[in-house]
C-alpha cells in the first residue's frame, strides 16, 4: 500500500472518487484489455481475438509503454473515472468492471492476495493464450475470434 492508497479503499470509496494511485491500483494484469477487438458496427457488439497489442510484454502481460500508450496506438482506450460508462466493453473479469457492477474484486487479485502472480496461476490473465498483433494479418482477425476474455468472471 503507498501512502495514497487508503486500506481496503476499493470497499468504501466509490471508483470515482479514487485517487490516481488507487485507480491504478485496481488493475489486476490480466491485460484483457490490450486484446485487439472488433466491433460489429451494425450492433455495437464488441468481439475479442486472442491477438494482444504489440506494446504488450507477454511475461508480465504488462504495457511495454504505459506512459505513451494512447501516443504509440492511437486507438488504445485510457479508461478513467470519469469514462465508466465506457466500462462495458472491459472483459467480465476485468476489476474496474467488477466494481462499476457492485461485484466486489475477485478471489485472486494482488489487491487481496498481495501477489500479483495469483491471477496467472488462476489463469485469469492473457499470458500464454494471446499472441503479438505483429504475427498475425489484420484480414486474419475475424479468423481469431474469442469468448474467454469476455465470459470469464
Amino acid at each position: 500500500m503507498t501512502p495514497k492508497q487508503r486500506p481496503r479503499f476499493w470497499e468504501t470509496v466509490p471508483l470515482e472518487a479514487m485517487t490516481e494511485a488507487e485507480w491504478e491500483a485496481l488493475c489486476d494484469g490480466c491485460a484483457k484489455c490490450c486484446l485487439v477487438k472488433l466491433e460489429d458496427e451494425a450492433d455495437g457488439t464488441v468481439y475479442f481475438t486472442d491477438v494482444h497489442c504489440f506494446l504488450l510484454e507477454r511475461e508480465s502481460c504488462r504495457c511495454g509503454d504505459y506512459a505513451n500508450r494512447t501516443v504509440r496506438v492511437p486507438s488504445c482506450i485510457k479508461l478513467t473515472p470519469d469514462r465508466l460508462d465506457e466500462v462495458f466493453w472491459m472483459p467480465t473479469s476485468c476489476a474496474y468492471r467488477r466494481l462499476a457492477e457492485g461485484r466486489g474484486l475477485p478471489d485472486w487479485h494482488h489487491l487481496l492476495t498481495g501477489d500479483p502472480g495469483a491471477i496467472h496461476r488462476a489463469r485469469a490473465s492473457i499470458r500464454g493464450r494471446s499472441v503479438p498483433e505483429t504475427e498475425v494479418a489484420e484480414d486474419a482477425l475475424e479468423d481469431r475470434l474469442v469468448d474467454w476474455p469476455a465470459t470469464e468472471r
